[in-house]
């Protein structure tokens, strides 16, 4: 059994780099289906779909007014009586203001964009972090049950020591009780993963008690990663505030357009009824009035009003874009602390561990000559489980924290 522990620790050294491949690829794929499956990206999809069919709603005239009237009381004029009315009018906004129109919704779809950018990193890290949950929770489960197998080979040397007079019936019971502690720290961690599989499941929208894959080892890489701030001014959440900027550019523009009159062309057409007992050329003659007005906005206040709003909307804009830089630094510096912690926390605990297997053979050597103490068994053994599961803590935090920065630089 301590030959095999070694063995293992072996091929994980081996095969790591195979392993973070594999990692990366099955981690990638639930991503890809997350984002293909869950409800909040489709409705950020919806929304943007929404905004870009605006374009289309701008890019249009005012309704076409028409009218009829009839005269209770005919008017008599030299040609006949008027029965009636008729007309038809249509208001033309300012040159280039349907320009500006879709200019402005156009903008607006573009921010909608970047929306759904931001809400896949999210999911992306959500994703992951559940993911690395997973790992863990999976991960202390084998320890735990390496160590129950451990125990078991130690109960039987007890009980061995025990017929020859070299052990007590005290020590086999310790290493009994221990076997059910982690016995019941094996099902409370059954009960974690179960919690933690329906909320990735929940973010993949799929049915809570899916399947799921999880890799089985994982370890922190030897060599650091090499993420620069800088990258940060480039993340959707910072050109999100570039869109919003521009959409009031925009908004303004229209605003300019909308202060000039609106033209509006028309024709009015009367029929006239023909005098009755006279005979002259244009009797009964309708009437055709082409009509032409224009719609001025005199009182503008509205438009100047306008205008100073959206003066003061991009000056709020630029301050909150450099706030929230200044939060995504802070956040990135935070993850690159986190995870140096978490690199010099399992070269720790991985120094650590091989020092404990070196006592553990110590007192193997000592049970061949007659002289193993079962309480230092249980220390030793006690000390490799919390050395093994500080060095999992020690992994997932490394990857949990490499999620962010991934959110944050990618």
């Amino acid at each position: 059994m301590i030959k095999k522990r070694k063995y293992k620790i072996i091929l994980v050294l081996v095969f790591c780099l195979y392993a973070g491949f594999a990692e990366a690829q099955q981690l990638q794929s639930y991503i890809q289906e997350a984002e293909s499956n869950n409800p909040d990206i489709q409705a950020y999809e919806l929304r943007y779909n929404i905004a870009e069919e605006k374009v289309n709603e701008v890019n249009s005239l005012p309704n076409t007014e028409f009218g009829a009237g009839y005269f209770v009381s005919e008017p008599e004029t030299r040609t006949g009586a008027q029965r009636s009315r008729f007309s038809v009018k249509q208001m033309l906004p300012w040159f280039g203001t349907i320009t500006a129109r879709e200019n402005y919704a156009s903008s607006m779809a573009d921010a909608e964009y970047v929306e759904i950018a931001i809400a896949k990193r999210k999911l992306a890290l959500s994703v992951s972090q559940s993911y690395y949950q997973l790992y863990a929770i999976t991960a202390k489960q084998q320890v735990l049950e390496e160590n129950i197998q451990l125990l078991k080979t130690y109960e039987r040397l007890a009980l061995t020591s025990v017929e020859v007079g070299k052990a007590s019936a005290v020590d086999v019971l310790r290493l009994q009780i221990r076997q059910n502690e982690l016995e019941k720290e094996k099902d409370i961690l059954m009960e974690d993963f179960l919690a933690e599989k329906v909320q990735f499941n929940n973010l993949l929208n799929k049915a809570e008690k899916a399947p799921i894959s999880v890799v089985d080892t994982m370890i922190v890489p030897l060599e650091k990663a090499d993420f620069s701030s800088e990258d940060l001014k480039l993340h959707p959440e910072i050109l999100k505030y570039d869109k919003l900027f521009e959409s009031i550019a925009q908004s303004e523009a229209l605003n300019q357009k909308e202060s000039l009159p609106n033209i509006g062309v028309g024709l009015d057409y009367i029929p006239v009824a023909e005098r009755p007992a006279m005979n002259f050329s244009d009797n009964g003659k309708d009437i055709l009035m082409p009509m032409v007005s224009v719609s001025i906005p005199i009182f503008n206040n509205k438009y100047s009003s306008l205008t100073k709003q959206n003066k003061l909307r991009q000056q709020e804009i630029t301050a909150q874009k450099q706030d929230r830089l200044n939060k995504l630094k802070t956040l990135f510096a935070q993850a690159i602390q986190n995870q140096n912690s978490a690199r010099i926390s399992y070269d720790t605990q991985l120094e650590n561990l091989k020092q404990a297997n070196d006592a553990e053979d110590i007192l193997i050597k000592n049970y061949e000559t007659g002289t193993i103490d079962f309480n230092d068994v249980l220390d030793i053994q006690e000390l490799q489980l919390k050395f093994q599961m500080n060095q999992i803590e020690s992994v997932k935090m490394y990857y949990v924290q490499s999620a962010i920065i991934n959110y944050l630089t990618n």
